[in-house]
């Protein structure tokens, strides 16, 4: 991991080299210091160095780069495993897609997710897929939008007092509480009607069929997984 203006330490970050005793050396080995070597870091660290020609040194407290988005190989079986929890990237912008895609190729998954509610598994997030399964007849887009409309009436959203009153405001009481109220008790560990309003800004409902979890033109998996993506990064150019 080694680049001509990019250098790296890992492991219990050195404070020694940004305190004003050292500031002057600091200074006269590097252009710019970062700390982190997640995404933000390592693109800020490899912009600097590659388009600015900047002596660039990255510090990161644990023993590896990445950040949260690390990965690596369960030993038994070699399955990429997200140590940190599972990321997915997804994107619109074009630009973002055209700089990552130089360090990686990306699988063509698209990620979907199912609810289950008494026995039955539902497409999620709402759609029309999950509001004609729910209620037991196909909606079109403008039936759909007319009957939530109706169910969320029961609340003036601008009265809601709490998050399980915000939610009924927005999408009604039946798709509230078989898809949203255990879930945000759960998630919260605490009841919703306990919770602030302002915990929940917006339940979008898709009216249409595209069940995939995100709407974004570009996603994927790194084909060689995450921590082979920030090596790239990281590599003389």
């Amino acid at each position: 991991m080694t680049h001509p203006t990019l250098g790296f330490r890992t492991g219990p970050i050195p404070w020694f080299i940004v305190t004003a005793a050292n500031s002057e050396t600091a200074r006269a080995q590097y252009d710019l210091i970062v700390v982190g070597s997640g995404f933000f870091g390592l693109t800020i660290a490899e912009r600097a160095a590659t388009q600015l020609g900047q002596r660039v040194l990255v510090l990161d407290r644990r023993h590896h780069l990445g950040g949260n988005a690390y990965s690596e190989a369960e030993p038994e079986t070699g399955i990429e495993v997200h140590k940190y929890g599972a990321h997915l990237f997804h994107t619109s912008n074009k630009k973002v897609w055209d700089y990552v895609t130089q360090f990686t190729e990306f699988t063509n998954y698209q990620h979907r997710v199912f609810a289950l509610h008494k026995g039955q598994a539902y497409q999620f997030p709402l759609g029309l897929g999950l509001v004609s399964q729910f209620f037991g007849r196909y909606f079109t887009p403008e039936e759909a939008r007319a009957l939530i409309a109706e169910q969320s009436s029961e609340i003036d959203s601008k009265d809601a007092s709490n998050l399980e009153e915000k939610a009924i405001s927005l999408i009604g009481r039946p798709l509230y509480e078989a898809f949203v109220r255990d879930y945000t008790a759960k998630q919260w560990q605490t009841d919703p009607t306990e919770l602030p309003a302002a915990n929940i800004a917006r339940l979008p409902v898709r009216y249409n069929f595209d069940n995939r979890y995100f709407n974004d033109t570009y996603e994927g998996l790194p084909v060689d997984g995450y921590t082979a993506w920030l090596e790239n990064m990281a590599k003389d150019p």
